[in-house]
C-alpha cells in the first residue's frame, strides 16, 4: 500500500468494478454542487469492514481521497488501526451517504445530496456480501440504515449501539466541531470505544495493523451525561 494513503478500489476487474466507474462518472447532482461532481469512495468485493459516512469535507474533495482530513485521523483513532489499514480496501469499504462535496452552509457543510443514496447504494452493497460490520457515522447514515429503529438523535442511537450489534455500530461523527459533545459525554470513550476497537479487529482478522492508541478504558455504562440536550450531526 503506497505511503501516500490513496485509495486502491480497481485491481481485480468484474461487476463492482465496472459499478465503481460508473459511479465515479455520475454527473446526477452537477447543477447543485458549487465546486462540481467528484465521487469519493472506497470499495471492494472482499471488504470485511464497511464505514458509511456523510459526504467529502472540501479537503476530500481536494485530495480525491475518502476521509482525509481531520475527521478522518479522529476517526482512525476511535478504530485504533493505522492509515494503511484504513485505506486497505480489500479489508475496509468507505462509503459515504452523499458521494461528493456539498458545500458550505450557514454551520458547516450542507448535508449531503440524497440522490446518491437511491441511485447507488442498493447497487454497492449487493456486491460487497463479505461485510462482517458496518459503522454508521452521524445521523444521515444511521436513519437511512436503521430507519425506524434510529433513536430520536445521535447521541440516544450512539447510547444504544449494544442494540444493534452485531451488524451495526452507530458513532458520532469525529469532526472536530463536536468537541464540545464529547467533551459532556464521557462514556463514549468510556464504554463505545473498548467495543469499537474489539469490533473493528474481529472483522478485520487476522491482518490487522493495530494503530497505538494506549490502553482503552474498562467498558462501563453510558451515565446520566449521556442524556444532555446538547444535539450532533
Amino acid at each position: 500500500m503506497p505511503s501516500s494513503g490513496r485509495s486502491q478500489t480497481d485491481f481485480v476487474a468484474g461487476p463492482l468494478d465496472a459499478l465503481l466507474t460508473e459511479i465515479r462518472a455520475c454527473r446526477a447532482c452537477a447543477l447543485h454542487l458549487p465546486l462540481g461532481p467528484r465521487p469519493v469512495l472506497q470499495a471492494s468485493a472482499s471488504a470485511r469492514l464497511l464505514i458509511i459516512g456523510q459526504a467529502p469535507s472540501l479537503t476530500v474533495h481536494q485530495t480525491g481521497v475518502p476521509w482525509d482530513d481531520r475527521s478522518g485521523e479522529q476517526l482512525r483513532r476511535w478504530l485504533g488501526i493505522d492509515r494503511a489499514t484504513f485505506y486497505d480496501a480489500a479489508r475496509v469499504a468507505l462509503m459515504p451517504m452523499g458521494y461528493c462535496y456539498p458545500g458550505r452552509g450557514t454551520s458547516g457543510d450542507l448535508p449531503p445530496r440524497r440522490e446518491c443514496a437511491a441511485l447507488w447504494h442498493d447497487r454497492l452493497l449487493a456486491q460487497m456480501t463479505q461485510v462482517e460490520l458496518t459503522l454508521l457515522v452521524g445521523q444521515y447514515a444511521q436513519r437511512h440504515v436503521l430507519g425506524a429503529k434510529a433513536r430520536t438523535g445521535v447521541t440516544e442511537t450512539v447510547e444504544a449501539f449494544a442494540d444493534y450489534a452485531p451488524r451495526f455500530i452507530p458513532l458520532p461523527h469525529p469532526s472536530p466541531r463536536n468537541t464540545g459533545w464529547f467533551k459532556h459525554h464521557p462514556w463514549f470513550e468510556s464504554a463505545v470505544l473498548p467495543v469499537l476497537r474489539e469490533r473493528v479487529q474481529l472483522a478485520l482478522a487476522p491482518s490487522l495493523t493495530l494503530e497505538r492508541t494506549g490502553p482503552a478504558p474498562s467498558p462501563a455504562s453510558p451515565g446520566a451525561s449521556a442524556r444532555s440536550s446538547r444535539r450532533i450531526r
